[in-house]
Order: C-alpha cells, then sequence, then structure tokens
C-alpha cells in the first residue's frame, strides 16, 4: 500500500519492521491510537530495513505509543546521504517526532 505525506509517496504502513526492504530511504514510525496517528520518529538510512530493526529508539517508540507501532518508508534510489539527511530534517520539522533528534 502506498500513501502520500508531505507531498511524498511512503510505502506502508507496515506493522512489522520486516517488511521494509533493504533499500536506500527515509522512514517514519508511527503510532496508531484507535483515532489517529502520531508521528513517533523520523530516520533515514541506505539499509531501512536493518536500521529501524536495530534501533536504539524501540524503547522510546514503546513508551509513548498505547496503540500499535506502524512503519512506513519512502524509497529512494539514486539520492545521497546528504540528501536523505535533509529529507529527512523537512519532515521532523513538520511533524516534531516525538523521539530522536536530528
Amino acid at each position: 500500500m502506498t500513501f502520500r505525506w508531505h507531498d511524498l509517496l511512503f510505502e506502508g504502513a507496515f506493522r512489522h519492521p520486516g517488511e521494509l526492504l533493504p533499500r536506500h530511504g527515509v522512514y517514519i514510525i508511527w503510532c496508531d491510537r484507535g483515532i489517529g496517528w502520531a508521528v513517533l520518529d523520523v530516520g533515514q538510512s541506505d539499509d531501512v530495513r536493518a536500521r529501524v530493526l536495530s534501533h536504539e529508539r524501540k524503547d522510546c517508540w514503546r513508551q509513548h505509543c498505547a496503540g500499535a507501532i506502524l512503519y512506513a518508508v519512502h524509497y529512494t534510489p539514486g539520492m545521497d546521504e546528504d540528501g536523505r539527511r535533509a529529507l529527512e530534517g523537512q519532515i521532523r520539522a513538520m511533524d516534531r517526532p516525538t523521539c530522536g533528534e536530528v
């Protein structure tokens, strides 16, 4: 399933991070509170699956989400790390996620 967020096309939202592909991208961690979704975290990686599966802020996600944690990714083939970091920063500035900093 795909959806648009901040004019970008995202894949997901998945219930398990193992469903993310091992590709370059910018990911968003969501909390489905049953009455709407909240952004918990935003990040970027050259392998989003590995990054999210081994993420050091998983405890923060669980602490701030009483509902289901969901995972979505905007894949960025051909974009370098600086470009992904800039995109991550833009999303963070708009959504102000609960966990993590740029």
